[in-house]
């Protein structure tokens, strides 16, 4: 596999409606909070009541990814873990890859040119790429069509302050959200707004170690909003990088030589504004993420940014039947200082038409229509003028349905399906079913089957450079998965054990020489097991963990053809008393992966993730009004002082580049206005 499949151009010359808005929202929230409005609507349910609730209530929180519908997570068509903002206030997390990295099947990766920061599910990274996993923010999705599906600068710049929950569909998802949902869905899904309430949190750290956030909530009555903003920026990492003996004399790339002087930089920005009234509802998104590339020997700044909007109406046409418009909008920008000086702009636009009908009792049906357009340009600007070299628009249609049905008051049965057609590309549809078996109250057993699809990007069609070239003929890569797994849930004590078995067909991948090409050559089979556990001993203890083991071959017998290690293992634990005091500690470690060829840079063996999180609300002894706080915080990564290289995917598969330089330690003070 070779070339990312493409991403974004240009450096923007704006900023998203929440960039200018924030600001004096922000501060017109501090001040509504302080006057500490009515109290909340008891009929609506927020994330912030997570730390009042009792154990019943947070082992049986309500999902809603896997049929738009709301489930138990037991009883949800989908194998599916959730994260907690309980658990993200427990165990920390700076930015959204490091609360990833705590999630059953999710493990740690990268690649050499843009997506420098990834998360591979169930070992899927056939990619060089994230355009196998697909980002909802409140249930809407956010693509990069360029390249095909970069996702680094959410993983790195999100406000996770605003998180109320994050629901993540290990399988295919294409069925309810189209192109992209190939190896999982992962929906970040924001708090509420059922009071009034603002808080800022400031943590620093030796050179130059920086993580500011702050967020609002205001309601009055039928109007609410929400924002945050987030600044986090992680200290230079200075280190002499080997430029493998294949890449030192590629020809139509400058000279490299053996050993470079290098720096790893890393500093994310990231802002969200929702506001919804009667239904009608209105969300924008901007994240940007500064990074180091390394591209055929040669290493270069990348700026990754994306805009993100959504307007949308809930219609409640009966009692029974509850219609939703979407208009959605996506652009990235992708800019790259050094060799190849490559700019990219793309963009997404998605209308969409969706109908949640409780026909009977026991029928749910989930459909609906929509229509997307897809516009991009990729340029060469190491030139004046810039050199198009990729780019072109595209328009897609699609309908789909999903009918869950149940058959006995224990037997769930599930089938649905969505077709798309998308420009010249013949008609792809992609069937899901199953079904769900709860012989008890504690236990649920899932056998489930699901396809999805990724058409070929902008750039996997209309490349023209000279050492590597678009194909106009390719067809949508799909993927079918069979899935096992079994649920077992307590007053106290949820587990879960799943058996996948993954087969990708028409793999997008560049084959040939001076120049290469696209073609839709064979796929990948991948087959492993998966298990997690949450227990709270009591309301103040409480420990998760989690195991990944998955194995892979190519259509020709080759084995491991990812980056992504066979095995991984996860656990944490943590403690909160009713003085203030919370400590949280996770671990999350990976196995060796398998070498390149040319690995003449650090190649990590079997590494741990440690990270800690404590924090202490001194409120009482300072006296403060009962619903403002002050805590005393500190955040940890990588206690252990690990340095991590993993492999540069892409190309040739050579060689490693650094990801984590060691211990980050941040400390500082989080202030809030109206606590729950």
């Amino acid at each position: 596999m070779s070339r990312p499949e493409a991403s974004c151009s240009n450096r923007t010359k704006w900023r998203p409606l929440t960039r200018w808005m924030l600001s004096p929202l922000f501060l017109f929230a501090i001040c509504a909070g302080a006057q500490q409005a009515g109290p909340p609507n008891s009929t609506e349910s927020s994330s912030t009541d997570l730390a009042s609730m009792d154990l019943e209530q947070l082992m049986n929180l309500k999902v809603t990814t896997a049929s738009r519908f709301s489930d138990k997570l037991s009883e949800a068509p989908s194998i599916m873990s959730v994260v907690t903002s309980d658990e993200i206030r427990r165990f920390g997390g700076v930015t959204l890859a490091e609360i990833l990295e705590r999630v059953t099947g999710l493990t740690q990766s990268s690649q050499y040119f843009t997506d420098r920061s990834l998360v591979a599910a169930d070992g899927d990274q056939t990619k060089t790429s994230g355009a196998h996993i697909l980002f909802l923010i409140n249930g809407r999705p956010t693509r990069e069509i360029m390249e095909g599906g970069i996702i680094s600068d959410l993983l790195e710049s999100f406000p996770v302050e605003i998180l109320e929950r994050i629901e993540v569909i290990r399988g295919p998802g294409s069925v309810l959200y189209g192109s992209n949902a190939f190896s999982a869905v992962i929906n970040l899904i924001t708090r509420k707004a059922d009071r009034n309430q603002a808080a800022v949190h400031g943590l620093i750290g030796p050179d130059g170690t920086l993580s500011v956030s702050g967020h609002f909530l205001y309601q009055q009555r039928n109007f609410t909003m929400v924002g945050a903003s987030q600044i986090h920026k992680v200290p230079n990492w200075n280190f002499v990088y080997i430029v493998p003996p294949p890449l030192q004399h590629v020809p139509g790339v400058p000279p490299e030589p053996p050993f470079e002087d290098a720096t790893l930089i890393d500093r994310g920005t990231g802002d969200y504004l929702g506001m919804n009234y009667k239904g009608l509802s209105f969300m924008s998104l901007f994240t940007e993420w500064q990074s180091t590339s390394f591209t055929q020997g040669s290493i270069g700044e990348t700026r990754l940014t994306r805009d993100f909007a959504n307007l949308g109406y809930e219609h409640q046409a009966r009692a029974n039947w509850q219609m939703e418009f979407d208009i959605t909008y996506s652009r990235c920008t992708f800019d790259i200082t050094a060799y190849p000086s490559t700019r990219r702009d793309s963009n997404e636009f998605v209308a969409e038409w969706t109908n949640l009908i409780t026909l009977t009792s026991r029928d749910r049906l989930t459909v609906g229509t929509l229509f997307s357009r897809i516009a991009g340009t990729e340029k060469y600007a190491g030139v004046v003028p810039s050199v198009r070299t990729a780019g072109g628009n595209r328009p897609a249609g699609g309908f789909y349905a999903q009918l869950d049905h149940q058959l006995l008051p224990s037997v769930k049965l599930i089938a649905g399906f969505q077709s798309n057609k998308f420009g010249d590309i013949p008609l792809s549809t992609v069937p899901r079913f199953g079904g769900i078996w709860s012989p008890s109250s504690t236990t649920s057993i899932k056998v489930l089957y699901g396809g999805a699809f990724r058409p070929p990007s902008l750039d996997e069609t209309t490349l023209n450079l000279a050492d590597i070239q678009g194909n106009s003929k390719l067809l949508p890569e799909t993927v079918g998965t069979f899935q096992v797994g079994l649920n077992l849930q307590f007053s106290h004590l949820q587990l879960g054990a799943d058996y996948f078995h993954i087969h990708q067909t028409n793999s997008i991948v560049t084959v040939g020489r001076a120049p290469i090409h696209y073609e839709n050559l064979g796929g990948v089979t991948f087959n492993g097991v998966e298990g997690e556990g949450k227990y709270y001993f009591r309301r103040d203890f409480f420990a998760q963990g989690s195991l990944l083991y998955q194995a892979n071959h190519d259509q020709n017998g080759v084995s491991n053809v990812t980056p992504i290690p066979n095995l991984g293992l996860k656990a944490g634990i943590s403690y909160e008393n009713d003085r203030g005091l919370v400590f949280g500690l996770f671990d999350a470690s990976d196995g060796k992966p398998k070498p390149y060829p040319y690995t003449v840079n650090p190649l990590t063996g079997w590494h741990h993730s440690l990270s800690a999180k404590v924090s202490q609300d001194i409120s009482r002894y300072l006296h403060l009004p009962e619903k403002n706080s002050l805590e005393i915080a500190a955040h940890a990564d990588d206690l252990l002082d690990q340095a991590v290289w993993l492999p540069g995917f892409g190309f040739s598969n050579i060689d490693t580049i650094p990801v984590q330089q060691g211990r980050t330690i941040y400390a500082g003070l989080q202030y809030s206005v109206g606590k729950h």
